[in-house]
């Protein structure tokens, strides 16, 4: 049994449980099963035709896929960020690392992450650290992340439920808006704010954006729950009351779909929707619903571990997925889906009366 403490084995168990256990959500969805496309019988396009080239935060992707944050900090790290470095690099998308909490505090494991780099020397890679370390470290230290692996963007990554739940977690959010703000002030790299599986309102995206902030991920409810992930770390350690606590929240959040509703009423943030996306039709959806990419993690984390082949091939088949999808809804670039009928159902369709969200298209 590994003891909790240290940023290295929280590290590692975290990827461990996500790679051996059910950590999917239970009872929420992510909502994308409420949003249909129009599906055309005389479509007039073609896969081949279909080009799923777009922009994010000033480059150009290959296609609207983004891999989230996974991993870093630990010797297993360095295998499985190189092999998503080398898929990036290959299919030209991005990537966001895991957090470098690790790196910064210890200089002998930045090399889990300068891995990505040198892997992907011209790809979009995205330095990451979370609100509790942009809390207790001033703007240089902050930027130490991008340094480190010569970023193209600084995302903070928000995990107050996770945090919240571990019983060797940040236990405070006071001051995070100010040193967000900060931080965006002082960074020569666009800022991306990052949730953590339970998802952005509209209210916090306005935030963001007054605060300086020009990307959001999303990273709603219905697919990892990181308090299942926090269950099991709590069993492990044999603290029942924490696994306890944790499980009564394993569906907490914002569903993806509905998220990203809300925070595409915000104007000037360019979005990855992430949580609980698995395939092409679901970006597809995501990207008619107002995201400049889709966000991906859970379906590449094991082949990710596999091999750079493997996961090349299955974010091939995404994107397979993908270029069906937009053809059968009479589509060449990712940009006309945006123009296109889709029809809002069940919950999603409750909550954006409820919530009063104007459904726009960008």
């Amino acid at each position: 049994m590994i003891r909790m403490g240290t940023t290295r084995k929280r590290k590692l168990e975290q990827l461990r449980i996500c790679l051996e256990n059910d950590v999917q959500a239970r009872t929420v969805k992510t909502g994308f099963d409420d949003i249909q496309l129009v599906h055309r019988c005389l479509p007039g396009v073609d896969p081949e035709d279909v080009d799923t080239s777009t922009r994010f935060l000033g480059r150009e992707f290959h296609a609207p896929l983004f891999i989230s944050a996974m991993t870093g900090g630990v010797q297993e790290s360095a295998a499985i960020n190189a092999n998503l470095a080398e898929a990036v690099e290959k299919l030209k998308i991005g990537m966001c690392l895991g957090s470098q909490r690790a790196g910064v505090e210890d200089s002998s494991l930045e090399y889990t992450y300068k891995v990505a780099r040198e892997k992907a020397p011209s790809a979009f890679l995205s330095a990451n650290l979370g609100i509790s370390e942009i809390l207790r470290y001033g703007p240089e230290k902050v930027m130490k992340t991008v340094e480190m692996v010569d970023a193209d963007a600084l995302t903070i990554h928000l995990n107050p439920l996770q945090e919240l739940l571990q019983s060797d977690g940040g236990r405070t959010s006071r001051g995070s808006v100010e040193k967000v703000a900060e931080v965006a002030r002082y960074a020569k790299v666009p800022v991306i704010v990052k949730e953590t599986g339970a998802g952005v309102s509209r209210e916090d995206a306005l935030i963001m954006k007054e605060l300086g902030v020009t990307g959001l991920e999303i990273a709603g409810a219905g697919g990892t729950s990181w308090a299942a992930v926090e269950h099991y770390r709590s069993l492990s350690a044999g603290d029942e009351r924490s696994a306890a606590l944790a499980e009564t929240f394993w569906d907490w959040g914002i569903p993806t779909a509905a998220s990203l509703i809300e925070v595409s009423e915000v104007r000037g943030l360019e979005i990855v929707a992430s949580g609980g996306i698995r395939n092409g039709i679901q970006v597809a959806k995501a990207l008619a619903l107002g995201a400049t990419l889709g966000g991906l993690a859970h379906r590449v984390l094991k082949p990710a571990v596999e091999g750079a082949t493997e996961l090349v091939n299955e974010l091939e088949a995404i994107i397979d997925e993908l270029k069906v999808a937009m053809a059968l809804t009479g589509v060449r670039r990712v940009q006309e889906l945006r123009a296109k009928p889709i029809i809002v159902s069940g919950m999603i369709a409750d909550w954006i009366r409820q919530r009063d969200v104007q459904l726009l298209r960008r």
